[in-house]
Order: C-alpha cells, then structure tokens, then sequence
C-alpha cells in the first residue's frame, strides 16, 4: 500500500473492530489504542521473517486483522474460534503464545539470540506495555538485553501516563533526531575514541545522561545499556513509521517509547477505559453494554463484600491484589479503606511476599489473586509463606475452567500445587454462603490458608451474614445413596448432586482439600462398594490424588474413579463449553460412572474396606 494511504486503513481498522466487538465483546479498549502501532509495524518490518512478540495478547487484535484473520475475527474467543491471545498454533506471524504480562522481552531476546547466532539478519521487535512494565520479569530480560550485541527493539506502548507526559511535536522531533543515523554514528563513534580515556569518558557519560534526564525519561533504560528513543505519539503515522525505519538500521538493543490512548477513537472508551477494558457486547451508536439477564453476585462479590464486613470488625485486615481490583471485586473495599489497600500491579510475587511481611507484623492480610497468576508467585508462597507458617489468606478467584480467555487462564493446576505445601489449609466452597464463610474461617486460623473458587455466579444460596468459622477438615453429607459415593470438590459440588440423584449414589461437599475428612472417607469405604471423586482441576496430583493416597495409606483397597481436568489444555469458549470439553458436565460425569461401573471387576460382590 501506499504510505499516504495507512491512517485511512487504520480508520478502516477502528471502525470495524468496534462494530465486531458491538456484538461479540472481548478486549476492546487497549486494542483500540494499538491499530497505529501495528499497522506501522507491519509495514516497516518484514514480518513474519521479523519477529514481533506482543505482550499481554489483549493489545494484539489488530495484528490479527492485520494477518489474515479479519474474517475470523467475530469468532474470538469462542469455542473453535479465534484464540483470545496470539497463538503459535493459529499463525506464522503469532511468534509467541501469550496471555500473562510481562514475557516479551524475555522470549524476544532469546529469538534475537538465536537468530545472532546463525548469523541471520532479522529483526526482533517486543511490545510490551498496558501495565506489563509493573512486572519484575520484564526488568529482568531488560538488564540482560542491554549486556549483549543483539539487534532487539523493545517497544514500550505506555497507554496511562504511567512513565511520562512528554508527547508533542518536540518530543517527535527529539525521537527522529536520536533513532537518525547522524546522531547514532556520532554516539558510537565518539565512544570508541574517548573509551580509551577513562575520565573524559565519564564526564562525556554522565553529561549525556543529564542532557537526556532534562527532556526524556530515558535515564533508567539507558543505565540498563538500551539506546533510548522517545517518547512518540503511538497514533501519528509519520513519527511512528519514520522513527521505526531508522531504529530498523541501528544495530544492538535498542528502545522506544510509544504513547498512545486506551480506546482511542471512541468516546465512551476513551473516557472509561477500565469499564471497556473488556466488556460485552454493546450498542455501538449509544455508547450503552447490553445488560445481561440478572443472576446472583458473582463469587468475585462475594469476596469483596466479605472484605468489607470483615475489615469493619478487624483492624488487622489489610486487602492486596496485583493489579486485579475490578476482577477480584476491590473497588468498594479502596473506596472505604484506602490505607488498607495495596494494589502493587502486575507482581504477583511481590504481593504474595508483601502478605508475608504484614502477617510477621501482626496483621492479617488477604491476598485476591487469579489461580493461574498465583503460579508465577509458587516459589513466594512457599519459601515465604508456607515456609514460616504466616497466617496469610489466599482468595483464589477464578479457580477451575474459566471460559473464553482459554488455556492461558484456566485455574487448573492450584489444587495440585497448593495441596502439597505443608501448613497449609486449602478449601473448596460449594456455594455462595460456603465461600464467605470459609473466607472468614481463614482470617481466624494462625497459619496459611486458600479459598479457591470459581469465576462467576455460584448456584444462588442465600447469604448468611453472621460469620461462622467451618471445623477444619470436616465435610458435609448432602445426600445418603447406596453403592458408589460421590465425593466433590467445590464448584463441582452442584453437578454432583444432580448425579446423585441419576445414580442413587451418595453425595459428598468435601469442602477441605487440605487437611481431608478421613473419617469419613474411611467410613464410606465400609459401607460403599466404589468412590468416584470429581473436581474441577487436573487429575494428575488433584484432591482426587488426595483420597488416593489417604485410601492407600490406611491400607484398604477400593476402586476409585477420579474424574477431573483430564492431562491436557483445554482450549476456549463458555464455561459450559470448556467443561464438557473436560468431561465434566452432568451428562459426561453420569456417562463415565456407569461405563467404569460397568466393568464386572468393579463391582464384584462383597467387595468393600
């Protein structure tokens, strides 16, 4: 195309993923602010041979519209549709699987080594950005990058003001003089000759540093060995596709900083980025979301409510999230306790080592945080949590299959890594109620807990608002059967008991993952002839591996079936959709205990503890 012709398809790229996104929802708002970005990327790189390694895959719609996948785009994020993220699986020009923040520059320095390595002459472009800079991995790569000789370009998208507000004609200007030729040949040049007098180059170095700290916020990333370039207007065509032509010719590691606007090009996201971060659909002429049939609260609800209650009554309760307020159900919590709300950004392991810090001080802190964001802190929970039995509470949300942001978000694996740390108390609530109260149950123990639930509404329990702490480790009969005994974990719970019902079997809300009820385990393999286990987490290592070893420990034999996330990734689409992709749904559950039960050496008769 010609290049006078690249701000009209970026309009043609605005309008359309508004309308698509009108009626499919997903992210919206940062991707709104990213079409220059990308479009100016893919026409001054030669990609796929380039590489451009997108950070948070929120911020990459355009590049798939861009790549081959306009057409496709309305099925994102929908079973057997477009994955939410890039995806090495779905094109050539998704370099890097993403989801979680923060890998970019990482994964890109390790593409650029390579390719330095076999001597090819591609270039590496990341992107990080929309709060990925928060986050202390992407430090980390930055510090090594800038060590070695490699041609990457880290571009930093920073759409909040979060670094600076120098964007205009000057600092354009100041952004097209320093990524020229002209200055960077007098830059290297200049080091070459004075590097070999010692005190003429430090004084050269720190005048550079000064004269750039005056106008550009550049210092820290010059001091970690990148050539700073910037700040830039992310929505001027000519600034972006001037600057990345000539940072294209520069060689070693380089950086740019792009200021764009979250929900640029349309109003109401503009104005509220964090409400169109990803909303469902909406009346695209109105500015308006289409409301959704009323349910109950949400357990994230749930969570924040009790919050509240229980800050009101202790002192001690100090709320910590990475950067999920809105997801974790916090903003009324900032909103009334303010000095008792840290929101430390994408840094998961910090936020777990900050609970521990304030629990060796006497307070009592929870910890909201996404199951599969809490893996990047397992090391933090462990040697600093576990470790020294800090009576830090975990609030687990979004735990099991969580729907449409896929693989990358399933909470799949916390029963697995939670269950074998000792000190702590892991607990699964079956319902609403369920959920405050085991939430409360953790704030009064004197060691490390975990409530883990799942995203979205629960069954519609209603809500006891006195707080009552649960006896640990002991579950709840919820319905009396014959042969088989069903025992569920957590969001499971419901759809065991409509098996039950199929089945006569006996029902189980086990509650307690960590410690079990062996009681009552050993008392239902007297009087039963099987247990099935069911959860919604991977089998390998699950709280069905739990009764397992429990069973084999007290010596008896028993056939178990346990049924959970079978040993693969299950891919996106609803919460109903990915479920029955795991077996797990009511009909698959019933299909599987009569198949296992079927076999004649299950049920020999007789057979028992």
């Amino acid at each position: 195309m010609p290049e006078e012709s690249l701000a009209s398809l970026s309009d043609e790229i605005r309008d359309y993923l508004i309308q698509t996104m009108s009626h499919t929802g997903g992210h919206f708002a940062a991707n709104l602010g990213t079409i220059e970005l990308a479009t100016a990327l893919h026409y001054a790189f030669e990609t796929p041979r380039d590489r451009i390694v997108w950070d948070v895959g929120h911020q990459a719609y355009p590049h798939k519209i861009l790549t081959g996948r306009r057409d496709q785009l309305s099925t994102i994020r929908q079973m057997g549709g477009l994955a939410p993220f890039p995806s090495r699986s779905e094109s050539e020009y998704d370099t890097f699987g993403v989801g979680h923040s923060s890998t970019s520059v990482s994964a890109a320095l390790g593409m650029a080594i390579a390719a330095a390595s076999r001597g090819e002459s591609r270039r590496v472009i990341a992107v990080i950005g929309d709060g990925a800079m928060t986050a202390g991995l992407a430090y980390e790569a930055l510090n090594h990058a800038g060590s070695l000789n490699v041609d990457l370009l880290v571009i930093l998208n920073d759409n909040d003001m979060s670094i600076s507000e120098n964007v205009g004609a000057m600092s354009n200007y100041l952004a097209k003089i320093l990524s020229g030729k002209l200055y960077s040949t007098i830059r290297e040049g200049s080091k070459k000759l004075i590097h070999r007098m010692p005190t003429v180059w430090e004084l050269a170095r720190r005048s550079e540093e000064h004269v750039k700290g005056m106008v550009l916020p550049g210092t820290l990333f010059e001091e970690l060995g990148l050539n700073y370039i910037g700040p830039i207007d992310g929505h001027d065509m000519d600034a972006l596709l001037s600057t990345l032509r000539n940072l294209r010719d520069l060689k070693g590691p380089q950086f740019l900083h792009v200021m764009t606007r979250k929900g640029k090009g349309y109003e109401p996201a503009e104005a509220d980025p964090i409400k169109w971060h990803g909303p469902g659909p909406f009346i695209p002429d109105k500015g308006e979301l289409i409301k959704k049939k009323s349910g109950g609260p949400s357990y994230s609800k749930i969570f924040g409510d009790w919050l509240i209650d229980m800050a009101d009554a202790d002192e001690r309760i100090v709320g910590i999230t990475p950067a999920m307020r809105e997801g974790s159900g916090m903003v009324e919590f900032e909103k009334r306790f303010p000095n008792r709300y840290f929101d430390v950004g994408i840094a998961e392991q910090h936020s777990v080592t900050l609970g521990a810090g304030l629990a060796c001080e006497g307070m009592r802190p929870v910890v909201a945080i996404y199951s599969s964001f809490l893996q990047r802190a397992y090391d933090q929970l462990i040697h600093d949590v576990a470790l020294q039995n800090l009576p830090v509470v975990f609030a687990i949300d979004r735990g099991g299959l969580v729907g449409a942001d896929g693989p990358t978000h399933h909470g799949a694996f916390d029963l697995s890594y939670l269950r074998c740390v000792p000190n702590m108390i892991v607990m699964a609530p079956a319902d609403e109620n369920e959920c405050r109260q085991m939430l409360y149950t953790g704030v009064t123990l004197d060691q490390p807990s975990a409530v883990r639930y799942p995203r979205g509404t629960g069954p519609g329990v209603e809500i006891d608002r006195q707080m009552k702490a649960l006896p640990v480790g002991k579950a709840a009969v919820c319905r009396e059967g014959s042969q088989v005994a069903v025992l569920a974990f957590g969001a499971m719970v419901p759809t065991a008991r409509t098996v039950g019902d199929d089945l006569d079997a006996t029902v189980v809300n086990m509650r307690f993952i960590k410690p079990l009820d062996e009681d009552l385990i050993l008392r239902l393999a007297g009087s039963h002839r099987a247990l099935v286990t069911i959860e919604d987490n991977a089998v390998a290592g699950g709280a069905g591996s739990a009764v397992n070893e429990c069973l084999a420990r007290l010596g008896i034999a028993l056939p178990v079936l346990n049924l959970g996330i079978p040993d693969r990734f299950i891919e996106h689409g609803s919460r109903d959709q990915c479920l029955a992709a795991a077996g797990l749904d009511h009909e698959s559950v019933v299909q599987a205990i009569r198949a296992w039960s079927g076999e004649t050496t299950r049920f020999r008769a007789g057979h028992g503890a």
